[in-house]
């Protein structure tokens, strides 16, 4: 929105200095600093708001006794973050890209399915809030849509191809089409090796990688901080590969596919980096907040619908190592539990649970997750170069 107005107020009115917006690197900053302001100035208002509603998280009998204490704060904070996510991508976006468009499609999407799933748990006082099979044909129902789109978005030079590209689908009977190389699977460390997964293989990968981080960063969600600063970081890493392949120049050097357009994505990427840092404020131990579904589900599918869009699936998968943790270990735990009648693996699930059992302190257990995530970023970025 500010770039178009500054683009007119450069044309009409001779205001030329305002082309420096033109910039990708000095939106994206700006992006991430207003969504900084935004989240902080709205969070008291809406901490203050949940307190006066009642919106109380209701914290599970079973869980570590610890977390007692924390009965009654209130959940939901999420609103936080989309809010300042959303005015700020909008603010500091082409509004004519197409990739940022389904990136804030998927974030408010499933941040809708988190609020109601939310708000059950809150009003009905049910600690499990929505049903898990409405809970995932709704997060099916976005991931198909957008992973559809994203087939056609990315293989396409521009948005006036893509329904072109449809047509062509269509004709051929939803069979597989042409698809270029960048529409492969990357294989991280590996030069120029792009696997051919077809538009049915693009669309089930993009399916799976959205509906699963989004859940992976769910499970994430048990201690204050927990997994709001992974998910910024991860948002920061990613940022940088959009950046990577949205320039033809920097792409080609670095042995990356260019996609067109891709770069924008830089901008709520940095979005979600700075209102994820405002949510920290108020998240961060004894947490005034917690970020509930409403939350969790939109990190987890923004990030997610970035790493499709920038082509990096499998180097989110190293960089969300510990939201693969976290899914593995229930995942272990609730098939040995049914295999074995009733033996653990682990003490409790998920994983921070576990070390929280043994005796470590929640701050203990959220800074070590913190560390092990800046090392699996910094081992996903190193891919940009060791190919």
């Amino acid at each position: 929105m500010l770039l178009a107005l500054f683009q007119w107020l450069a044309d009409t009115c001779g205001w030329g200095w305002l082309r420096v917006f033109n910039y990708l690197t000095l939106r994206a900053v700006f992006a991430a600093l207003t969504a900084f302001f935004i989240g902080l100035a709205i969070g008291p208002k809406v901490i203050q708001e949940l307190r006066i509603l009642k919106v109380g998280q209701a914290v599970r009998e079973y869980g570590p006794k610890t977390h007692l204490v924390k009965d009654g704060t209130p959940t939901m904070g999420g609103i936080i973050i989309l809010i300042a996510v959303g005015l700020s991508t909008i603010l500091w976006m082409d509004l004519n890209n197409r990739f940022v468009w389904v990136v804030l499609f998927v974030t408010l999407g499933l941040g809708a399915v988190g609020w109601v799933d939310d708000y059950r748990k809150v009003v009905h006082h049910n600690p499990e809030g929505m049903k898990s099979r409405e809970k995932y044909f709704w997060q099916s129902l976005i991931a198909i849509t957008a992973s559809v789109y994203l087939a056609f978005a990315v293989a396409a030079p521009d948005t006036s191809s893509i329904w072109s590209l449809v047509g062509d689908w269509i004709a051929n009977g939803f069979g597989s089409i042409q698809l270029p190389d960048r529409s492969g699977l990357l294989i991280p460390f590996l030069k120029g090796v792009s696997i051919p997964i077809g538009i049915w293989g693009f669309i089930i990968l993009s399916y799976f990688v959205i509906v699963g981080t989004s859940n992976a960063v769910n499970l994430t969600d048990g201690l204050d901080g927990l997994a709001i600063l992974p998910s910024a970081l991860v948002s920061v890493a990613l940022g940088i590969f959009a950046y990577v392949v949205g320039r033809v120049d920097y792409a080609n050097y670095l042995l990356f596919p260019y996609v067109p357009g891709a770069g924008e994505v830089v901008v709520v990427g940095a979005a979600l980096i700075g209102a994820g840092l405002a949510f920290l404020w108020f998240n961060a131990y004894p947490a005034q907040v917690f970020m509930g579904d409403v939350g969790a589900l939109a990190l987890g599918g923004a990030l997610g619908t970035m790493a499709i869009i920038t082509r990096q699936e499998l180097v989110l998968f190293i960089m969300g190592g510990i939201f693969v943790m976290e899914t593995l270990s229930v995942i272990l735990q609730v098939g040995y539990f049914k295999l074995t009648h009733g033996k653990r693996i682990f003490l409790m699930a998920p994983l921070h649970h576990h070390f929280e059992m043994k005796g470590w302190k929640e701050t203990q257990v959220v800074v070590r997750f913190w560390i092990i995530t800046i090392v699996l970023v910094l081992i996903g970025l190193s891919t940009l170069k060791i190919r």
